[in-house]
């Protein structure tokens, strides 16, 4: 990976938020220190968070980092005083990054749907034995089981980059003694093209990218299926509102 690259990590640029937020907390704690009256432990790392947090903000990261930089701090000296045994914070980081895996690189974090919005998207399938629906990011898997249940002449999978969610929803289709099909691995290696309908509940960084893909590959007539998140420049063909207050469907026919 190239330098340049690297540093848009959203998960690089974090972390340098949180260093450059130590230098003024330092500052300060000196400057205080000199005139007989210092920072305290607690009192430094809920200023460096605060700091880290406005940088945060300012350098126009996802909203879920403010609330990650401004606890951290904290949250790391909270675990320095109750003296967590190492093995914990490597069970809690397997755990992590079993669930999260390449959030870091890819910006999408796990946003679970809910059946109202399974029942809408389930309503937009075509009317035909054999048609075929994915879910993109599937998570535990829930939009996708439901979908095989509701329609077994259809073929219903999901794909998921983060082996426990992709392990769980496997699982429990295996359980379920569902048709629902599960893969591990990057939407961006399946083709688009070989599906009826496309769902996806993944995040604002990715969206130009998904329809990019979409329109290179979607046969006339299939359907991207997208909740919440809206692509700039391309108005959809159809807003649908499952529930009152909820974000909106959006749905593009190619």
């Amino acid at each position: 990976m190239t330098r340049p690259r690297l540093f848009h990590l959203p998960a690089v640029r974090a972390l340098l938020a949180q260093l450059v937020a130590l230098l003024p907390t330092a500052a300060l704690g000196v400057g205080l220190d000199a005139f007989g009256r210092g920072l305290t432990l607690l009192e430094a790392a809920a200023l460096q968070g605060a700091i880290a947090m406005l940088i945060t903000w300012k350098i126009g990261l996802a909203p879920w980092w403010r609330i990650i930089q401004l606890l951290f701090p904290v949250a790391l000296l909270a675990a320095l005083a109750l003296r967590l045994p190492p093995v914990l914070f490597l069970v809690v980081f397997v755990v992590l990054l079993g669930w999260y895996w390449s959030t870091f690189r890819t910006q999408v974090p796990y946003f679970p749907s809910n059946p109202a919005v399974w029942h809408a998207v389930e309503a937009l399938l075509p009317r035909r034995a054999g048609v075929r629906a994915i879910d993109v990011g599937s998570g535990l898997g829930g939009f996708t089981l439901h979908l095989a249940r509701v329609r077994p002449d259809a073929e219903c999978a999901g794909i998921e980059l983060a082996p426990l969610p992709y392990l769980y929803s496997t699982l429990r289709a295996k359980m379920l003694g569902s048709r629902a099909r599960f893969l591990r691995g990057d939407y961006e290696k399946i083709h688009f093209g070989d599906y009826d309908l496309v769902f996806a509940y993944l995040s604002p960084a990715v969206m130009a990218g998904l329809f990019d893909k979409a329109r290179r590959e979607m046969k006339v007539g299939s359907l991207l299926v997208s909740y919440e998140f809206n692509i700039p420049g391309f108005k959809p063909d159809k807003t649908i509102f499952t529930t009152e207050g909820a974000p909106p469907l959006f749905v593009w026919v190619f």
